[in-house]
């Protein structure tokens, strides 16, 4: 390349992100592509978590995952700006504070909500579509529970403590389910009688979850109404004001909080840049997610609207968004490196939602799940997308947001995770666990023999002598575990035994037929042996390592337990 290539991303949302680590990755070593990210907020949001933050169940922290972090000691920089202007003829993003040029612009600045000319609703109606709006909706339905334990007037305390939403897509039943389970703990907090607690779901179709199956979306129906959602359909909203909306039927639902999630459409910023159309106002992209009137700009994530078949655009889900991403970025190398281009072709697992911490449906690659299974599912699911954009610390966040640090027993496992006590006392004992675990780890390592001849050079000698002995649980050749059917011919193997029998006596005569069965489909051979004995030394010292420092102590401590009980 005879010049210098800059590549411009606007927007750090899941498309932006994606983008930006798949070139930065790319084009690691190669000085000749700049590679510039820009966005009003230092961090990428979870928007999928939103109603986690509005519902009470979490921390913002939790929805927020820093930039900085995503893209330490990779080239993307990192720009924190609001964008004023795109000149495509020019190539230049003008922001607030500064001017960007560019050869390749990729454009993924998301939607924003549509209102569909419904008076009064953006006046007096909360949006979800934002960190700003989830904490803006947080505090005022905690504000309303306070004001309404004060209200002496039985007809205006029931107004305060009617809550509505307005819409069942996603993030319409994702949001009612906070509710549901958010009632009980604000009612005991600020006294009030949760009887009085009117939570209802406002939708214009005769259906709910319409991107679901109607055998999953009735289940997380009958699920809302059992636990007192009450679910008006066919019911379009025709005006809202401060304390009432009015419905399509002339029916008048006396409230002060209405969150609107009906529906979103292009954000306007993107409409303004001057390119083609389509439905809802998203961006019009062709099959190789360029702009039909610019080679040079890519457009990814919700703001784009590709069709593979006729009629049916690329839906604004995560996966979607990460898969235009991925295309962009691939037409894009393609390009420097004067290669052919490759067509979007969609890939889509599923759809999940979950209805509060305790229930989700979900339709995984044509398996249907509910309950615990589908809960399960969906904490899995966003542990993989956030380990690929910040590895394991991100994921360790995650557990602690969403299981050890749960607030009111909001998740599948009812608080058994969560912790809130004082803990100083489990320090030594989690020390002292730890090495006990890392001593029987390095012993196997060594081999006891060697090990033990180690240990007192170490202490009586004050030399270092740890070496991998002849009867190291690693070594090839040594077969270390009590099981009659692999000691024939191995030579050593019944003093093994006998030695382990002379330093503790077990607890049963015999090996139960059961564990003899499991351990013969396990380690049937004495290759998986030596495979399974190399494992438990890496795991034994991994964990007796964790539980020192203090690193994901609950699932050391869990396979400690494990690894006792199987002893």
């Amino acid at each position: 390349m005879s010049k210098k290539t800059n590549i411009v991303i606007l927007g750090a949302g899941y498309a932006g992100v994606h983008a930006a680590k798949k070139l930065a990755k790319k084009y690691k070593k190669n000085d000749d592509v700049q590679i510039t990210l820009i966005d009003k907020n230092p961090f990428h949001t979870l928007m999928t978590e939103l109603h986690e933050v509005a519902g009470g169940r979490v921390e913002e922290e939790s929805v927020k995952v820093e930039l900085s972090e995503i893209f330490h000691r990779t080239k993307v920089n990192v720009v924190v700006d609001y964008i004023e202007k795109v000149d495509m003829d020019a190539q230049k993003v003008k922001t607030k504070f500064g001017e960007y040029t560019y050869d390749y612009l990729m454009v993924g600045m998301g939607n924003e909500p549509a209102y569909f000319g419904v008076p009064g609703v953006k006046e007096n109606g909360f949006s979800l579509w934002s960190l700003e709006d989830a904490l803006k909706i947080r505090e005022h339905i905690e504000h309303k529970f306070k004001e309404a334990s004060l209200e002496r007037d039985a007809k205006k305390r029931k107004e305060m403590l009617t809550f509505v939403v307005a819409g069942s897509g996603f993030t319409g039943i994702e949001m009612a389910g906070e509710l549901l389970e958010w009632k009980t703990t604000l009612a005991r907090e600020y006294r009030v009688d949760e009887n009085e607690v009117s939570l209802l779901v406002v939708e214009a179709a005769g259906t709910i979850l319409n991107m679901l199956d109607r055998k999953q979306a009735d289940k997380a129906e009958r699920y809302m109404v059992k636990h007192g959602m009450k679910i008006l359909k066919d019911s379009p909203i025709t005006e809202v004001k401060a304390d009432e909306i009015t419905l399509k039927s002339g029916e008048v639902i006396r409230t002060q909080t209405l969150i609107w999630t009906c529906g979103i459409q292009n954000n306007q910023d993107c409409v303004k840049m001057g390119l083609e159309t389509a439905r809802a106002g998203r961006l019009q992209a062709n099959q190789y997610m360029q702009s039909t009137k610019y080679e040079n700009v890519y457009l990814i994530g919700d703001c784009a609207y590709v069709e593979e078949e006729t009629g049916k655009g690329n839906p604004q889900i995560v996966e979607a968004a990460e898969q235009t991403a991925a295309t962009a970025a691939k037409n894009i190398i393609a390009s420097i490196e004067n290669k052919e281009k490759v067509a979007f072709k969609s890939s889509y697992h599923g759809f999940m939602v979950s209805i509060g911490g305790k229930y989700c449906v979900a339709n995984l690659m044509g398996i249907k799940l509910s309950g615990l299974f589908a809960m399960l599912a969906k904490h899995f699911v966003n542990m993989i997308y956030l380990f690929g954009i910040l590895n394991i610390p991100q994921v360790y966040r995650y557990l602690q947001h969403e299981f050890f640090g749960i607030k009111e027993n909001r998740n599948i496992l009812r608080g058994h995770l969560a912790s809130k006590g004082n803990r100083l006392w489990i320090i030594p004992l989690r020390i002292y666990v730890g090495c006990l675990w890392l001593f029987e780890g390095l012993a196997k390592l060594c081999g006891e023999s060697t090990w033990d001849t180690a240990v007192d050079a170490l202490f009586n000698k004050g030399q270092w002598l740890f070496t991998i002995g002849a009867d190291s649980w690693v070594k090839a050749g040594n077969i270390n575990m009590p099981f009659s059917w692999l000691q024939d011919g191995v030579t050593g193997a019944s003093a093994a035994v006998e030695g382990a029998a002379e330093a503790a006596t077990p607890i049963l005569s015999s090996m139960p037929d059961f564990y003899e069965a499991i351990m013969k489909v396990m380690i049937p051979n004495q290759g998986m042996c030596q495979f399974f004995q190399t494992m438990v030394v890496c795991l034994e010292i991994g964990m007796g390592l964790a539980l020192i420092v203090g690193l994901f102590t609950f699932l050391a401590g869990a396979a400690s337990s494990f690894m006792t009980l199987k002893s």
